[in-house]
């Protein structure tokens, strides 16, 4: 579903209590026409959370598995088919679910979670034809982006957009860290066109508890009772970043939308709920310090054995230890 006017939905929600959270979505979706609106019978809906890692568990560095479960509900309701998709660093998208509390919505709901393959589709941008996009996230019938609020010390915030980054399936992120890391312009343009080419249906943003300071996943919770959602990803960021009170032109991912002109202004946005004026944070904390978006060949090669060793030897025992 697309507006011609960008809508983006915000309310204020300060519980993952299965029947408040849902009364919270409903309330969210309810702009858009509920959550039938973005999904019809027999559509196959990809939810695509945040699955970063399984090695803080508690530290709010994925998305909540009750939001995912509530958002499965919905989707079955209205007649859809659900399943769920990543690709993360180390690790594999069940594995580093199932360390995040995901076992009993998997089991109870009998959701599919898969690790994404990637297939060469055209993009928007022929200067980024080359890469690779899950096959899974290309062909599903709905897309639904679930990612959380987080401070990221490469990338300022971690927000809607580069939730989409883990389309790009297993070690090739790191391969495009190093090639378009070097200028924090093009990794923001690559994130862009790959948010743009995915082209999810809606976004849900979890903004109950963010994760702020040293993230993406060194960071701590964070309380903002706030839950956001439209079909507009680049809108979404827009008014999220606002929010938090972080300059639009510092963030990579949301200067590059703004530069390529896919990013509404904000007074352009239409806002059904609460307006981004209302839920201000300003206080929120980002990291320390910065580190380069680019990663040398041998970060990438030991990145890249690390990754396998855990995925196909060892996974179950030590894949998630805290280090």
């Amino acid at each position: 579903m697309q507006t011609q006017t960008p809508t983006v939905s915000f309310i204020r929600a300060n519980s993952y209590e299965q029947d408040i959270l849902r009364k919270s979505l409903e309330t969210l979706l309810e702009p858009f026409g509920g959550m039938a609106a973005f999904v019809k019978p027999g559509n196959r809906v990809l939810l695509k959370p945040n699955l970063l890692t399984g090695a803080r568990p508690g530290k709010e560095c994925t998305t909540r598995s009750q939001l995912v479960y509530v958002v499965s509900q919905m989707v079955i309701e209205v007649g859809g088919k659900p399943f769920l998709g990543d690709s993360p660093a180390f690790g594999s998208a069940k594995g580093v679910a199932i360390a995040n509390g995901y076992q009993p919505i998997l089991e109870e709901l009998n959701l599919p979670i898969i690790d994404f393959q990637g297939v060469r589709y055209q993009t928007v941008s022929e200067e980024f034809n080359h890469l690779l996009l899950s096959k899974e996230a290309m062909e599903a019938d709905v897309v639904i982006n679930l990612p959380k609020v987080k401070s990221h010390a490469q990338l300022v915030l971690t927000l809607g957009v580069k939730n989409l980054f883990g389309c790009v399936p297993g070690k090739m992120k790191a391969w495009w860290h190093m090639e378009a890391g070097k200028d924090a312009s093009r990794f923001g343009e690559m994130l862009v066109e790959t948010a743009r080419t995915i082209n999810p249906n809606l976004t849900i943003l979890d903004g109950i508890i963010g994760h702020e300071g040293n993230g993406p996943s060194g960071g701590e919770p964070r309380l903002l009772g706030i839950l956001g959602a439209s079909p507009d990803v680049f809108a979404l960021d827009r008014a999220m970043v606002e929010i938090l009170n972080v300059p639009a032109i510092t963030v990579p991912t949301v200067a590059a939308s703004m530069r390529l002109g896919v990013c509404p202004e904000l007074n352009a946005i239409d806002y059904p709920c609460l307006h981004p004026e209302l839920l201000k944070i300003d206080d929120w904390r980002l990291p320390d310090k910065f580190i380069p978006i680019d990663f040398g060949m041998p970060r990438v090669i030991k990145s890249t054995f690390k990754h396998l060793y855990i995925k196909f030897i060892k996974e179950p025992i030590s894949a998630y230890v805290r280090s």
